[in-house]
């Protein structure tokens, strides 16, 4: 069982150290398999190390996990909330949504360091995981936005927050977590606050709590973004062209140092 285990590690790593490479050299159709590959390797890494967790304790590796206990590290957890949402997104907000889609607890103050862990990671190791919990930039001085979590693989663009942002932000991750409703069917109580909660910060999207229907919510939210969209649209795609001229890796991922005001002697 070890030398299996020590075999997974070295495709893993020699998988993490191919994607780094193929990044750098501007091959970026060969990662998405890759990155496959890898997610399967550990997959088959973390299987191993339960069967050897399960055999030191005399425990069986298939134990039932306690009820409503999700299988994803709270990283993982976090990645399946950005991407639900499709835009950066506060903890509280993170939270919610995960409360109302997904199993297991996500704990609002255990994020606020995550981010900090993820760009230690990235500093020691760039580009060695398939994707980073990272930050939401500024348009004009390209800094970290406080509070806002966003998923490296997305363009930097649809990381940068502008005047407009916040709102068309939060009107785009309504639309997708209505259309997620749709999908998979009737919500449960969970899920029919959530949208109620944004139904209400909604022009036209719902009367009553009842009346908080995932058709009628994407309707009145496209059509207020409708009338923000293509301005923030143009102010981000700026903000991210120039910021891609003057930052380096950790920058564009982590933002900027903040600029600091130069008193002169008198």
């Amino acid at each position: 069982m070890a030398e299996a285990m020590d075999e997974l590690e070295d495709l893993i790593s020699g998988l993490r150290a191919q994607i780094r490479r193929a990044l750098s050299s501007g091959q970026r159709a060969e990662v998405p398999g890759l990155r496959a590959e890898l997610r399967a390797a550990e997959q088959r890494w973390d299987t191993g190390l339960l069967d050897i967790e399960g055999s030191d304790t005399g425990r069986s590796p298939l134990a039932p996990l306690p009820s409503g206990a999700s299988l994803l590290p709270m990283r993982e957890q976090v990645h399946q909330v950005l991407t639900l949402l499709g835009v950066p997104a506060a903890p509280k907000l993170i939270v919610a949504v995960h409360d109302a889609f997904y199993a297991g607890e996500l704990v609002s103050a255990k994020l606020t360091s995550l981010r900090r862990d993820e760009e230690r990671s990235f500093r020691s190791a760039p580009f060695a995981r398939p994707y980073y919990l990272c930050s939401a930039l500024a348009v004009d001085q390209w800094v970290s936005v406080r509070g806002l979590l966003a998923v490296s693989t997305w363009s930097l663009d649809r990381r940068m927050i502008g005047p407009l942002s916040p709102r068309v932000d939060f009107l785009s991750g309504a639309i997708r977590l209505a259309e997620h409703v749709e999908r998979t069917g009737d919500p449960g109580p969970q899920t029919s606050n959530l949208l109620w909660r944004f139904a209400t910060n909604i022009p036209g999207a719902a009367e009553s709590f009842g009346s908080a229907r995932p058709a009628a919510i994407i309707a009145a939210a496209r059509a207020e973004l409708a009338v923000h969209d293509d301005s923030d649209r143009a102010q981000r795609k700026a903000a991210a062209e120039a910021a891609r001229r003057r930052l380096d890796d950790v920058q564009q991922l982590f933002g900027a140092q903040p600029l600091r005001v130069v008193r002169s002697a008198d």
